[in-house]
């Protein structure tokens, strides 16, 4: 239950995180919170297997702050990208 409070932690960071990164018009709405939260649960779900328990401040930072920043890098990854696609779309086409 408590993976709940991790998720909807970084989804709202990821919102904020969204609107935070330049190149909005390049990439949907929901990217960036999706990335982050898949993250957390992934993040979130490894440590509990490892034996990290809920009372571990290391479980909360790695599955809200560190899903947050996974996501940051990967939609600047997804940005770049997508810019460099569309400058060699628009070169190819001498535009």
């Amino acid at each position: 239950m408590y993976i709940l409070l991790a998720l909807i932690g970084a989804c709202a960071l990821g919102i904020g995180a969204h609107f935070l990164i330049s190149g909005r018009e390049l990439r949907g709405v929901a990217v960036t919170p999706a990335i982050a939260t898949a993250a957390s649960a992934i993040l979130y779900t490894a440590l509990q297997w490892t034996g990290i328990g809920e009372d571990s401040i290391w479980l909360w930072l790695a599955s809200v702050l560190g899903a947050v920043v996974v996501a940051v890098l990967a939609t600047l990854g997804i940005v770049a990208f997508r810019r460099r696609s569309d400058a060699e779309a628009r070169a190819a086409l001498g535009i």
